[in-house]
């Protein structure tokens, strides 16, 4: 299917664009989301090869693992060989996923590809072996608005130097490593206390872009959502100073009037995202109130406990696998004097704990 629909003006003699063309999206990445892209987009063959640049590909290949792209409606759809998609340049460093990275130098023609579900597109790089290789995708050219090259950047929350010592207190959800458990706890957590008439807003501040952990936050009761993709990242693996990020997350949910906000920490509290800059933030540190660190086992429940004290962020309550029978939860709660609470298991005691310790004198009921 031909992808040329219909010629587009020139640009300005001033401007460095060749030339720009128009093409109708089959599909639309979520990353691309700030940016609102209709379904024909302007794209010029000039391509800057930048960290959060929206371009448009075709793809090359189908897969049973990781086959499907995210759209901005937050619904999966199955990405076929052929089809024009929108997406954004990023990189990813993913224990048992994708690793990849932003291409240098980028033209068009050039075959990159699909490293998540969002559509956070690169230089692929290394994949857990169970998984094989993502799809290929041919570079077409870059979206262009009104004359100019669309970066997800360019949508971005404002800087935040600080937060404000008396706002709501902040719930951190912490894991171990990806796959631990963190989004179920958050929306249990976020539902339970939702229905004690308490308002929460919450977000996710690290990881890789897509929508899915957010949106899950909102289908159980959060009045508010955002995350790092609303401040201009595909991903958290190249950014400086990410706890400016997390102050901007914050103080846009704020806007909303919470009294609780729930912010999950994507991937685990070592690895390739950035979090240490959050966990160091003292305007973060203080206004924390609660932590759940998942864990997938005892060892690295024992090693993120450890890590987190060193980080002044002992957390309240061991939550993810771990937790599942009482082999896990005998261990923590006696020899790390921590008390467990399985999320899928018990909500309602995970869901209590979290109040008592932010000090919200309400039982929690289904």
């Amino acid at each position: 299917m031909p992808d040329l629909t219909e010629k587009a003006p020139a640009a300005a003699a001033s401007s460095p664009l060749k030339f720009t063309r128009k093409v109708r999206l089959d599909r639309i990445g979520s990353a691309t989301s700030p940016a609102r892209l209709g379904p024909i987009a302007e794209i010029s063959e000039d391509v800057a090869a930048e960290e959060g640049a929206i371009v448009v590909f075709r793809a090359h290949g189908e897969r049973k693992v990781y086959g499907e792209i995210e759209l901005p409606s937050g619904r999966m759809s199955k990405v076929v060989t052929g089809n024009i998609l929108a997406g954004v340049l990023g990189a990813r460093q993913a224990l048992h996923g994708y690793m990849g990275e932003v291409p240098k130098a980028v033209k068009e023609g050039d075959m990159l590809s699909l490293l998540n579900i969002g559509g956070v597109c690169g230089v692929y790089t290394s994949a857990s072996k169970q998984m094989g290789a993502p799809i290929p995708l041919e570079v077409l050219g870059q979206v262009i608005r009104n004359g100019k090259p669309l970066n997800i950047k360019d949508f971005a929350l404002p800087p935040s130097d600080a937060i404000s010592p008396q706002g709501p207190p902040l719930l951190l959800v912490l894991g171990t490593c990806m796959n631990a458990g963190k989004t179920y706890a958050a929306g249990e957590v976020i539902r339970l206390i939702s229905h004690s008439g308490i308002r929460v807003a919450a977000g996710k501040l690290s990881g890789v872009a897509a929508l899915k952990d957010i949106l899950t936050m909102q289908d159980n009761g959060a009045i508010s959502v955002s995350s790092f993709l609303h401040c201009g990242l595909p991903s958290t693996v190249n950014a400086k100073d990410l706890a400016s990020v997390a102050r901007s997350v914050i103080t846009e949910l704020e806007r909303s009037d919470p009294e609780l906000i729930v912010l999950e920490l994507g991937d685990g509290v070592i690895g390739g995202y950035n979090l240490g800059s959050i966990l160091d933030d003292q305007s973060i540190l203080r206004r924390t109130r609660a932590r759940i660190l998942c864990a997938n086992d005892l060892v690295g429940a024992w090693g993120g406990i450890n890590f987190l004290r060193d980080k002044q962020h002992v957390p309240q309550i061991i939550s993810g696998p771990v937790t599942d029978n009482s082999v896990g939860t005998s261990y923590i709660t006696r020899e790390m004097h921590i008390p467990c609470a399985n999320a899928r298991n018990e909500p309602i005691q995970l869901a209590q704990l979290v109040a008592d310790v932010c000090g919200f004198k309400v039982e929690i009921k289904e």
